[in-house]
């Protein structure tokens, strides 16, 4: 069995799977902010090529997921499936975005989570056999979010304090199971014993990862009855806090067990509130978290405001500053946590209030 069920909702893997490689791609102000120097690609020209926003975001997926592979040294077509999601309608980023993949593709929707919904369905793929290579990928772009959710960028409409940027970024990941891992060690050291330099073999090349995903918290949908989609990060705090604290109830752990504790895109006003739903659990996580929302963007020169979000936020975030850190042992266990505001244009024009999810993912050096 290569899973245990851990808790109620959480679940370690045994043979915890590797995340072999990841990439990020962003737009312009993305890369003028802290990170910028981190991203495998940014684009002076938000549209990157395109004619649309909705077309320059499939290009970013299409850009990141082959970007993932190529480090990797894999091919498409070693890929038993890909997890991927967007904040579009009906996932049309994606859909178009990796059609010219040929990847069997399952489309995911959890809002700006959809990062860690899409690592924990790649990483409990893995764990189960069902095949030796999983990719996760998801995406925002500014332009397209403010035309789905908010107004046309040419309206001009002015955006209060509390009111999020979303990222225009790509991130992808590969996850490969540590069953064939495993296997391919072992031939390698047979080969060698026999004076097989493996000079031109297919696996000459492949990437070592010293990253696994040591398990998932799988998130509930929590509904404070917040109806402000300009305080996302009001809405989305309770739930990264439920699935914070369960997390360390269903791990047997506390906030001492990791070296960080990472939310999705929280932003300036979220993380205050998450600070204090946390203390009212009993726990302090304030030494221990990070926001990726207000670390892509700096608040002083960017305006910002409350911070970043979108689903490429936490992605390209985890992709370029959080993963090598992990890989370097630098800090060796990291609970990753996107946070989801889950709304639509109908559900906020109806009076409905925005609920929110946000799904664990632990990250070890390995």
């Amino acid at each position: 069995m290569d899973q245990i069920i851990k808790g109620s909702q959480s679940l370690a893997f045994v043979n915890a799977p590797y995340l072999v490689s990841a990439a990020s791609v962003t737009g312009s102000k993305e890369a003028e902010g802290p990170l910028g120097k981190l991203f495998d690609m940014t684009s002076e020209d938000d549209l990157f090529g395109a004619q649309t926003w909705e077309e320059a975001e499939s290009t970013m997926q299409k850009e990141s997921c082959v970007l993932a592979l190529g480090k990797a040294h894999v091919g498409a077509e070693e890929v038993r499936y890909l997890f991927g999601g967007d904040l579009l309608r009906q996932g049309i980023a994606t859909s178009m975005g990796v059609e010219a993949l040929q990847i069997p593709l399952f489309g995911l929707y959890g809002a700006c989570s959809t990062s860690g919904e899409a690592l924990a369905l790649a990483a409990m793929s893995a764990a189960a056999g069902y095949g030796e290579y999983m990719l996760a990928v998801t995406s925002s772009h500014f332009g397209s979010a403010e035309k789905e959710f908010r107004f046309p960028l040419g309206y001009a409409s002015q955006r209060p304090l509390s009111a999020h940027w979303t990222v225009t970024g790509s991130g992808a990941f590969l996850v490969r199971s540590a069953v064939t891992e495993t296997q391919n060690s072992a031939e390698d050291v047979s080969r060698l014993s026999q004076g097989d330099t493996g000079e031109g073999r297919e696996q000459e090349g492949r990437r070592k990862s010293h990253i696994r995903i040591a398990g998932v918290t799988v998130g509930k949908i929590v509904d404070y009855g917040l109806k402000d989609s300009q305080n996302m990060g009001a809405c989305m705090a309770p739930a990264a806090m439920d699935t914070i604290v369960q997390n360390f109830k269903d791990m047997g752990r506390t906030e001492q067990d990791y070296d960080r504790i990472i939310t999705g895109d929280l932003g300036y006003v979220g993380q205050s509130i998450l600070f204090d739903l946390v203390r009212g659990k009993g726990y302090d996580i304030r030494e221990k978290h990070l926001d990726c929302g207000m670390t892509i963007f700096d608040q002083q020169t960017q305006d910002t405001h409350a911070g970043g979000s979108g689903c490429g936020c936490a992605a390209v975030t985890l992709a370029s500053f959080v993963l090598p850190k992990i890989e370097k042992g630098e800090w060796k266990r990291v609970l990753f946590v996107p946070t989801g505001a889950l709304m639509s244009t109908v559900s906020y024009n109806e009076g409905a209030s925005v609920p929110g999810i946000a799904h664990g993912i632990v990250l070890e050096h390995c």
